[in-house]
């Protein structure tokens, strides 16, 4: 009889959720993308610092999945592991940008569940050294007289966020129509960069990483950081909302979850990532690559996210982008 109920006892206990174990097992991570780029990044930073502050059994298990900017991993999540409840899938502001232009077809913001965003890299807007432009309102100034005589040039496509960053500018200005303003895409920030130094375009619209390099050589210099507040390690920058243009830009970093996984398994994954976020090792890391915070779990991240679907939705449908 003892034998009988240590085997029922064994067996209930295997199969609790992930919620009612101590540490998770087998857990795993994917990354919409190949090795090396942000998602990657997120994930394999999530992996170790999780295993290091012991929060999981094991390690974690970082898996590649490339296709549709993000949007074969969703489809995989919704269609074949939405009860799976210990996967976790790299998200940031590329991932919600498809999502409100309808590039996952068939797919919407509704479909998973945001557990968290942990950080972000800001926007700048930034012209060349030698530019007759001293600030924003200047820039401004020159948008609204003529829309057409300014360009700007950044690494993501039409309708990507780079080119939404100056929309958003552009509509806090009250610009009578946001389609006038001039976005040039290229394939890559670098590229962008080179059109501004070399005079042919007026500005550039891109992340603070990408710039920093340009603007310590003394060759681009910065207008606005898109962020609520002057950056923590470079404050010698001013915003965007301090001259005047309440306007932010953040491509933050986070995760979402399966959405039928249970609430006791959602909040348990909630607590363990606050917990991985406070750790000094990821702070040092997210210092490290000049991500500032942005701390957002749970139901605070998923407000955040539909907020921001919702707002890149609109400005799509604006310039006409979608319907």
């Amino acid at each position: 009889m003892i034998r009988i109920l240590s085997a029922a006892v064994l067996a209930a206990v295997t199969a609790l959720p992930v919620a009612a174990q101590d540490k998770p097992s087998n857990t795993e991570c994917i990354a919409p993308a190949a090795p090396g780029g942000g998602w990657d990044f997120i994930c394999r930073t999530v992996a170790k610092v999780l295993r290091n502050e012991d929060l999981i059994d094991g390690t974690m298990q970082v898996t590649n999945m490339t296709g549709g900017g993000g949007g074969v991993a969703y489809a995989h999540v919704v269609s074949k592991r939405n009860e799976d409840e210990k996967l976790l899938i790299a998200a940031s502001n590329g991932t919600t940008t498809r999502l409100a232009q309808g590039a996952f077809p068939g797919a919407n913001e509704d479909d998973v569940r945001w557990l968290a965003s942990f950080g972000a890299e800001y926007g700048v807007i930034a012209v060349a050294a030698d530019s007759e432009i001293d600030d924003l309102p200047e820039l401004v100034e020159m948008m609204k007289a003529d829309p057409r005589s300014v360009s700007f040039a950044g690494g993501s496509a039409v309708g990507g966020y780079d080119h939404l960053k100056i929309l958003k500018l552009a509509k806090v200005a009250e610009l009578e129509d946001v389609r006038q303003v001039k976005y040039v895409a290229f394939s890559g920030g670098g590229e962008a960069m080179t059109q501004v130094l070399g005079g042919s375009i007026t500005a550039f619209s891109g992340d603070f990483s990408e710039v920093r390099g340009f603007v310590e050589a003394g060759d681009i210099r910065i207008v606005a950081v898109l962020s609520p507040e002057r950056l923590e390690q470079f404050d010698q920058y001013p915003t965007a909302i301090e001259q005047g243009y309440d306007v932010t830009g953040p491509n933050w970093r986070g995760l979402y979850v399966p959405k039928g996984i249970s609430d006791e398994t959602y909040e348990s994954w909630n607590q363990m990532i606050q917990k991985m976020v406070a750790s000094e090792e990821f702070q040092q890391i997210r210092a490290d690559q000049g991500i500032e915070p942005l701390d957002l779990f749970g139901a605070d991240a998923e407000e955040f996210v539909k907020e921001n679907v919702a707002e890149i939705r609109a400005l799509s449908k604006e310039i006409g982008l979608i319907q």
